[in-house]
């Protein structure tokens, strides 16, 4: 029977797409009222997009003003309390799959076992649980892959828990660790012999979409506010040139 840790620490937990709009917003504010320029703005919001955890967005904001919206999660929820009915429930699809000298995929919109169970023998699998729900908050997914290979691709916001081994293979633990308040809590185990797992963090689609178009709408502000400030430049030297032919006529009269 599996339990949740008492607690974690907040800061250390990841940061959702949400959280880092959250601070992008209160650095847009803070450059509309003049306390950030474009540039520092600029390098901000980089910083933003880049930032992982509670932790490394807490720094980006510490010199402007409490805007209300705190970065950091006010408390951690108990594994399977206050699930997302959008999210969690639902009949499964699968339970299981196979690949012997050939290949499955599970992605899109598909519903997630309590357990899942992935064979494969000299053949490949991949598992993408970004666009799919489900049907409860913590699930397990039991890798064995002989000569063969599986890729799972996990949400950015889950907690993802690996003890699977390899054997004479590998077994990817690099994207292990702690997700966001809310999200589901994946634990893959298993056994690579000869063979290879990788489990990759990755947003969903429409995330991803979302993100591309902001990205594009900053860009595209960020272009605006530039020419505005050239064409205020090239108008000020327009006009202290002006003023110096001006001065240049009413000293040795105008030239015709």
């Amino acid at each position: 029977m599996s339990s949740e840790p008492a607690a974690r620490e907040p800061r250390n937990l990841r940061a959702s797409d949400a959280d880092r709009e959250r601070v992008a917003e209160v650095l847009r504010e803070a450059a509309g009222d003049g306390r950030l320029t474009m540039d520092e703005l600029d390098e901000r919001l980089d910083a933003v997009y880049q930032a992982k955890t509670y932790a490394e967005l807490e720094p980006i904001t510490h010199d402007l003003p409490a805007t209300g919206d705190a970065p950091l999660p006010a408390t951690v929820p108990v594994a399977g309390s206050g699930a997302d009915p959008a999210r969690f429930g639902g009949e499964p699809t699968s339970t299981g799959a196979f690949a012997i000298m050939g290949g499955f995929t599970r992605k899109g919109d598909w519903v997630v076992p309590r357990e899942f169970t992935a064979f494969m023998f000299m053949g490949g699998g991949e598992i993408d649980l970004r666009d799919a729900r489900f049907a409860e908050r913590e699930v397990t997914i039991h890798i064995i892959a002989v000569m063969g290979g599986c890729e799972i691709i996990v949400p950015e916001d889950a907690t993802v828990r690996v003890t699977g081994i390899g054997i004479m293979g590998a077994f990817d633990h690099t994207n292990a660790g702690s997700g966001t308040p809310g999200g589901p809590v994946i634990t893959i185990n298993g056994v690579a012999i000869m063979g290879g797992v990788d489990v990759k963090r990755r947003p969903t689609m429409q995330d991803y979409r979302d993100r591309q178009e902001l990205r594009g709408q900053e860009r595209q502000l960020r272009l605006e506010d530039r020419r505005a400030r050239l064409e205020a430049k090239m108008q000020y030297k327009r006009e202290r040139f002006d003023a110096r032919r001006d001065r240049h006529d009413g000293r040795y009269g105008r030239l015709d």
